[in-house]
């Protein structure tokens, strides 16, 4: 167990150092501000405070961890041998940079309650990120930190073992519309219909009638080929159904066609299956509810898993309904444009309330990698290298790698043409 002195004993502290000690290293971490019982201990210990005890492990504070609500913060990037490193702490330090106040920056998205450019869809845009403006997006800046950390340790308490954490992988399959001709209704269809001959799209509109009448498998319908890949490997894929009402934003499948319902069903049988929360979701916890209380009469389980669609954060509120309606696992926390890691960890962690000064019971299982941000890169060979590339980060550091597939993205449409040997790659990199 790892003591640490401090001077005072915030939720704020309690919360990073949980997340970096316990969740990354696998040391139980414990607090005190008492000077004896911080002598007394004689296993692992460090002080983190602005002046050292004695001589003992220190890292100097910076104020963020002992403050309350949001202040302007200056963020100064520096080099720190591989990486990057802000909150800079001075010659007594053992850290060059205050890893816990500048974890606790990323973790809490303290920089995405502060003003900033938002998207069409009022998405936080990678660009206006601090890892994005100082090139550290592309690794998981608090895992390799929490590493470094480690190493100081080992170097003071050399007998002490440390435990191992093994690289994993975390699937995540979203599916925004189960079927791209079947089950779609007969106003849909004929609508359908009409704009293939207005685009003179008559190869869509003949590949339309022969799915409709059972002659060709729907090209979106790729759930055989993912349950046949769940059914190799004995970690679980998450497969996450959109089944709020039809709107502008959302063109899913009615839960009233029983074959879709009976999808969800089988499905379920072989992996974890969540809610895709739909689009009116997102601001409103009624519509949220009523999708959760729906989902849960398919499955006939309580709802755990929940994505929203287009990626799209309201911090807090989003995760603030999810936590009243006691949804505890998230998979929003990504970019959709971009590979990397939005809160600077490959590490699942809990949702802190900066309003509220607490901890959640929310997990965030933060996304690297969307099969939409792979599309801007031309030829497989570049995709695949990649991919390769931000697998590789994640394993450096034994965390956990979270990809986003759609369904679609493992059809044999020309624009998905080589994406399901790259979620072969990453399936095969846990081997």
């Amino acid at each position: 167990m790892l003591l640490v002195y401090t001077h005072k004993i915030t939720p704020r502290v309690t919360y990073t150092f949980k997340h970096i000690c316990k969740r990354i290293l696998g040391i139980e971490v414990r607090f005190t501000s008492k000077v004896e019982d911080f002598i007394a201990h004689d296993s692992l210990k460090m002080s983190y405070a602005k002046q050292p005890l004695s001589h003992e492990l220190f890292v100097r504070s910076n104020t963020l961890l002992f403050e309350t609500g949001l202040s302007d913060i200056e963020v100064n990037v520096q080099p720190w041998g591989k990486t990057k490193g802000f909150f800079a702490t001075g010659e007594r330090s053992d850290l060059p940079f205050d890893i816990f106040a500048a974890s606790f920056y990323l973790l809490s998205r303290y920089e995405e309650y502060l003003p900033h450019v938002k998207d069409d869809y009022g998405r936080f845009l990678a660009t206006e990120s601090v890892a994005y403006k100082n090139n550290f997006l592309h690794q998981p800046v608090i895992d390799i930190w929490a590493f470094n950390l480690k190493a100081v340790l080992k170097e003071r308490f050399s007998e002490f073992n440390f435990p191992q954490r093994t690289y994993q992988v975390k699937p995540v399959i979203d599916v925004p519309v189960a079927y791209y001709f079947k089950n779609k209704g007969l106003l849909r269809t004929v609508g359908g219909s009409l704009n293939d001959l207005r685009r003179f799209k008559l190869k869509q509109l003949y590949l339309r009638y022969l799915v409709i009448m059972g002659f060709k498998r729907d090209p979106y319908d790729t759930f055989k080929w993912i349950i046949r890949k769940q059914k190799q490997y004995n970690f679980k894929f998450t497969v996450l159904f959109l089944i709020g009402e039809y709107s502008t934003y959302d063109k899913n499948i009615n839960t009233n066609k029983k074959q879709f319902v009976s999808l969800i069903k089988s499905v379920a049988d072989y992996c974890d299956v969540g809610l895709k929360a739909s689009y009116f979701a997102l601001d409103t916890i009624d519509v949220l509810k009523q999708e959760k209380l729906k989902m849960e009469a398919i499955t006939h389980t309580g709802l755990t898993a929940v994505r929203h669609s287009f990626s799209k954060l309201n911090l807090p509120t989003s995760y603030r309904n999810l936590v009243e309606l006691e949804i505890n696992e998230d998979f929003t926390m990504g970019y959709i444009n971009t590979l990397g890691f939005r809160a600077g960890t490959c590490t699942p962690f809990q949702f802190y309330d900066l309003d509220y000064e607490v901890q959640t019971p929310l997990r965030i299982n933060p996304y690297q990698c969307l099969d939409f941000s792979l599309l801007k890169y031309n030829s497989k060979l570049d995709k695949t290298e990649h991919l390769q590339k931000i697998i590789n980060e994640v394993k450096a550091v034994n965390g956990t790698f979270v990809p986003v597939f759609h369904n679609y993205a493992f059809s044999d449409l020309e624009r998905w043409d080589g994406f399901r040997s790259l979620f072969n790659l990453i399936l095969e990199s846990v081997e």
